[in-house]
């Protein structure tokens, strides 16, 4: 079965976007902050701007500017972001003193914009806000007022909350300031703790974005040694779950990758799945892996494995 490839709205933004868009958390990490920037950085990030997907995704706290700074020497280079592609970042706290305040939303924004080279967002996400409570942020002078101010400028267009904590989400989520939720490593092939709050999230009319449908390495490496999932040591038990989808992948001829990748774009919940590259040959890989077919009957072998052995998230 080849999934449905064509472009729809992230929930009620009408921002089109492909069941596939593109993360850039690493590319410009292959220099140490203060360094130029590299040609194989600006060569990535030409290549996610020119690709066949429609939405990017960078933030001012990646690599500490420097993946939107790589964005921002490409978009420069085109002159412009190209038709059809929309760059998205988000909001970061400070990261020396940790605040995230109003003035601090203010001042991300404006880093985010001159190394971008763009002066508006159609989607401006808050973005891991853990280094205050819900009632701070909320509160007047903190990093909602922000957000809210930014878009009654027209600077903004709509506003998402990207994070992990599923209960931190929810708490944004059931403002109904959001537009957007981005969530990672909480639905995957391996853990599917989101779904509830994804069919909240659709139910206000809400876009849900589904990031690291690759767990953060062990979807994509397999049960190699030392494999992780969501930046952690993975278990003995995940370990013997993954060797078993790499049997059932194995028979079939396909990747392990590839299945991850179509078990989030499957969920009708989910508008757009988010994978991160810092290559430039991943991208049409990543297309490969997007419209590769991939027989019913898999889906059914996955289904009989029975449920997966992570479940976190809440927290």
């Amino acid at each position: 079965m080849v999934v449905d490839v064509t472009a729809r709205t992230l929930g009620r933004t009408g921002i089109e976007v492909l069941p596939v868009s593109i993360g850039t958390a690493f590319i410009g990490s292959d220099r140490d902050r203060g360094e130029p920037m590299s040609d194989a950085a600006v060569e990535a990030a030409t290549a996610v701007l020119t690709g066949p997907f429609r939405m990017v995704d960078t933030a001012n706290s990646y690599g500490h500017g420097r993946s939107e700074s790589a964005l921002g020497a490409a978009v420069r280079a085109l002159g412009g972001v190209p038709a059809g592609t929309t760059l998205v970042t988000k909001a970061g706290r400070d990261r020396g003193t940790g605040d995230y305040s109003a003035d601090r939303v203010m001042l991300s924004f404006e880093e985010s914009a001159q190394r971008l080279g763009i002066d508006r967002f159609p989607l401006y996400h808050l973005h891991d806000p853990y280094q205050m409570t819900f009632q701070e942020a909320m509160a007047p002078g903190g990093a909602v007022e922000a957000l809210l101010r930014l878009k009654e400028e027209g600077l903004v267009g709509h506003l998402g909350i990207a994070a992990g904590p599923l209960s931190l989400v929810e708490a944004y989520v059931d403002t109904g300031l959001f537009d957007v939720m981005l969530t990672h490593n909480r639905y995957t092939l391996l853990n599917r703790s989101a779904t509830a709050l994804m069919e909240k999230a659709v139910g206000q009319g809400m876009g849900v974005i589904n990031a690291a449908p690759f767990g953060g390495g062990i979807l994509a490496t397999g049960a190699t040694a030392g494999a992780t999932y969501a930046y952690e040591s993975a278990g003995e038990s995940v370990v013997a779950y993954v060797r078993q989808l790499q049997e059932i992948c194995a028979r079939d001829g396909l990747p392990l990758a590839a299945v991850a990748l179509q078990f989030s774009l499957r969920n009708p919940l989910i508008s757009t799945t988010m994978v991160g590259t810092a290559s430039a040959a991943r991208v049409a890989q990543f297309h490969e892996f997007m419209t590769l077919e991939i027989p019913e009957e898999l889906w059914a072998k996955v289904a009989a494995l029975g449920d997966p052995p992570v479940d976190f998230g809440a927290d």
